[in-house]
């Protein structure tokens, strides 16, 4: 796929990795509709920043949690901006959750958002994609195959996000491409520590973390490598293979 002039929509785009994924496709050429829930001035930024580089952006809100939200984001972006060609599904939320603490409330959050809205949001823009073809890229997490013993249900909804992919790029082919990434240690949770990055590093076989630009970097592969569907690229300095 060539890049220039095409439409992204980046979910979650106000701020970490989303706001990283959405100023990256600006750089190669795209114009990009930058998705926000409660980041509105963050959301904003981004979109001044992807005006500074010449091309265009808006910003829309939704709460993608909610039944009917994703395909009702999808449409209002092809009305404002005109035809999609590649999704982004980035919003997510991770919550520190103990398995023998976590609640039902808790659990129904993490799907509702990492989970189906990521589906919802690729079944509305396949269906606006169909006829032209484009990418959905879903962003997975390295804890999607690792047990990580305080967060079980977002390692679960992320094994999802990876099953989701493979399944999409299977109906969806040929004219839409389906592929993901799952980030290892490249933004910290704000309530860590440098202390905890260090140890993260430390145990980390290329010896640092991530930066925002590993994933961009991924997710530019696999929206410009035209023979990739199915495929969760793993974006971790190599702690999956630590044992």
């Amino acid at each position: 796929m060539e890049l220039t002039g095409r439409l992204a929509l980046v979910t979650g785009a106000g701020h970490r990795v989303g706001r990283a994924i959405a100023l990256g496709l600006a750089a190669r050429g795209m114009n990009v509709a930058v998705h926000y829930n409660a980041s509105e001035g963050p959301a904003r930024d981004t979109a001044r920043s992807i005006e500074s580089l010449d091309r265009r952006a808006a910003t829309f809100q939704a709460n993608l949690a909610e039944r009917g939200a994703p395909a009702q984001l999808v449409n209002e972006v092809v009305a404002s901006m005109g035809p999609l060609d590649v999704v982004i599904n980035s919003a997510a939320v991770m919550m520190r959750t103990p398995w023998d603490s976590v609640t039902e409330a808790e659990w129904d959050d993490m799907f509702a958002l990492n989970l189906r809205a990521a589906f919802f949001v690729a079944q509305a823009a396949a269906i606006a994609m169909r006829d032209r073809g484009g990418a959905i890229v879903n962003i997975a997490d390295l804890a999607a195959y690792e047990t990580w013993p305080a967060y079980i249900p977002h390692g679960i909804s992320k094994a999802g996000v990876v099953q989701m992919t493979r399944a999409l790029a299977r109906v969806l082919g040929p004219r839409i491409r389906v592929n993901g990434v799952a980030p290892g240690a490249v933004l910290l949770p704000p309530t860590w520590t440098e202390a905890d990055g260090r140890r993260l590093a430390e145990t980390t076989p290329l010896q640092r973390l991530g930066r925002p630009d590993d994933v961009v970097g991924a997710v530019v592969y696999l929206l410009e490598g035209d023979f990739v569907t199915g495929q969760t690229l793993i974006v971790d300095g190599g702690r999956h293979v630590r044992g």
